[in-house]
C-alpha cells in the first residue's frame, strides 16, 4: 500500500514538472518600441492626453519564429515597461507626477497597461508598474494604439522626447 501511494507521489511530481517545462519551452517575449512627446506649455498638475502612432505589432512573423501561431497563444502579459528621454538627452523624470499607458486596437477596447505615480526620480529612465491584464488580442492584431496620460509637477521649458520599450511575455500551447 505505501509503494503505491509513493509511486502516485512521485507520477504527479512528475506530471506537474514536467508541464512547467512545456511552458518554459512555450514562454518567449516580444518586444515593441514607441517615442511620444511631452509638449512644454501645459498648466502644471492637469492630466494631458498624448497619443502615440500605431506601433506595429509584427506578432505573426515573431510567433513563426518561435514556433506557434496566433490560434496557439494562450497568455500574453506585459513583463517589463521601460520610459527613457530621448531629448533633451540631460533631462531627468524629476518634472512629472504621475503617467498612465493604456492600450487599444481598432476592435478592442482600451485597457490600462502599466503606471507610475508619485514619480520622485533624477534619472532619465523610470519603470513602470506593469498591469496584469491579458493582451493575447492586443499583440495577435497587427498594430495597435498607446495613449499616455500624463501629469506635470514643473513647467517645461521646452519639449521632452520620451521613447517606451515594452517587452510582452507570451505563451503559446503546444499544439
Amino acid at each position: 500500500m505505501k509503494t503505491k501511494i509513493y509511486v502516485s507521489i512521485i507520477t504527479l511530481l512528475i506530471l506537474i514538472t514536467s508541464c512547467n517545462v512545456i511552458d518554459d519551452l512555450l514562454t518567449f517575449s516580444i518586444d515593441n518600441q514607441t517615442s511620444f512627446k511631452i509638449e512644454s506649455g501645459f498648466p502644471l498638475g492637469t492630466a494631458h492626453n498624448l497619443i502615440t502612432p500605431d506601433v506595429t505589432t509584427n506578432s505573426s512573423s515573431t510567433f513563426e519564429n518561435n514556433n506557434t501561431k496566433a490560434e496557439l497563444v494562450k497568455d500574453v502579459k506585459l513583463s517589463e515597461l521601460k520610459l527613457t528621454i530621448t531629448d533633451p538627452s540631460n533631462k531627468s523624470f524629476s518634472f512629472l507626477k504621475s503617467i498612465r499607458l493604456y492600450i487599444s486596437t481598432d476592435a478592442n477596447d482600451e485597457i490600462e497597461l502599466a503606471y507610475l505615480d508619485e514619480i520622485n526620480s533624477t534619472s532619465n529612465t523610470i519603470n513602470l508598474t506593469c498591469t496584469k491584464e491579458k493582451l493575447d488580442k492586443y499583440i495577435k492584431a497587427s498594430s495597435y494604439k498607446i495613449r499616455i496620460k500624463v501629469v506635470t509637477k514643473e513647467s517645461l521649458a521646452q519639449d521632452i522626447t520620451v521613447k517606451s520599450d515594452m517587452k510582452f511575455k507570451v505563451t503559446a500551447d503546444p499544439f
